[in-house]
């Protein structure tokens, strides 16, 4: 595991939902990536995670993004994420929700 500076770990623990999911290493809990950015690669995300019976990807079981030592994982999979979005991009995709 590669050395990292502050920069690759972050915790508020006066967050009213620390730790949001269950752990036995709340210490080393990472609040990092709070909105995990490899939910959108659905499947791929390497996570643990199922999906709802609506459909909804479900990763309250998943502690990927938030362990100290999985930095260089989830920025790892950023070129995934990227070439993900290029394909929606370039696929055309028509109504997209735009911000105001």
């Amino acid at each position: 595991m590669r050395e990292h500076g502050n920069y690759s770990f972050f915790q508020n623990r006066a967050c009213e939902y620390f730790p949001c999911h269950q752990t036995d290493h709340p210490e080393d809990f990472n609040c990092l990536f709070c909105y995990c950015p490899l939910y959108a690669l659905g499947k791929r995300c390497g996570g643990h995670f199922r999906y709802t019976d609506s459909g909804v990807k479900d990763c309250s079981a998943c502690l990927v993004p938030h362990r100290r030592e999985n930095y260089d994982y989830v920025t790892g999979r950023y070129r995934d994420i990227m070439e993900l979005v290029r394909q929606l991009d370039t696929g055309g995709e028509e109504g997209a929700a735009q911000p105001r």
